[in-house]
């Protein structure tokens, strides 16, 4: 019996198709969205799953914070901008990626602050909306300054470093949080992981 191979293998060996999404930088924002929007997903429930495990402590959330949600956003995003680094050719593309992360990281807390101070406490499905809404004004602005290429990026190890250094910044935070509302779980009135 001839099997034949499963329909993404067959997408995946067009070369046509793949050489599309690689140049097509919409497509490929797209394809970070989604991956970002869905690992940002599992990773609220990953530090759960792993019945509190330390390593995934460090990068999924560890409690209802807005903090542990901005890092919600970030790790995704980091693991789809190296795959994505490999296919842009762009001289901009690190100074563009910092650029939508910090749009999308900000968006987090001023949406929820700016909402729960005017309403009041927020229910759980807008704060859901409001991470999607986050990764969709990341992967958009990126896609506007890709596309239109205007950003000048004269040293695009810098931008690369400051990533790290925000990187560094949620797992270091996630273990020893500072005491401002920003990492306070509205839960359990904790910061970082709770006892």
């Amino acid at each position: 019996m001839n099997k034949s191979p499963p329909l993404c293998i067959k997408f995946l060996k067009n070369k046509k198709a793949v050489f599309a999404i690689k140049n097509n930088i919409t497509t490929l924002q797209f394809f970070g969205f989604a991956f970002t929007s869905l690992g940002g997903t599992l990773l609220h429930f990953l530090y759960d799953w792993t019945n509190k495990n330390i390593i995934s402590a460090a990068f999924s959330g560890v409690n209802e914070s807005t903090w542990e949600h901005m890092k919600l956003l970030f790790f995704p995003w980091l693991i789809f901008a190296l795959f994505e680094s490999l296919y842009v050719k762009n001289s901009n593309f690190w100074c563009v990626k910092l650029v939508g992360i910090l749009y999308g990281l900000f968006s987090i807390p001023i949406i929820f602050y700016t909402y729960n101070g005017a309403v009041g406490k927020s229910p759980d499905w807008l704060n859901i909306g409001i991470f999607f809404v986050a990764a969709a004004i990341t992967f958009y602005a990126e896609t506007k300054l890709l596309k239109k290429n205007t950003l000048s990026c004269s040293h695009p190890y810098v931008p690369l470093g400051i990533i790290c250094l925000v990187g560094i910044m949620f797992i270091v935070f996630t273990f020893f949080p500072p005491h401002i509302n920003i990492f306070k779980d509205p839960l359990t009135n904790t910061y970082g992981i709770a006892p």
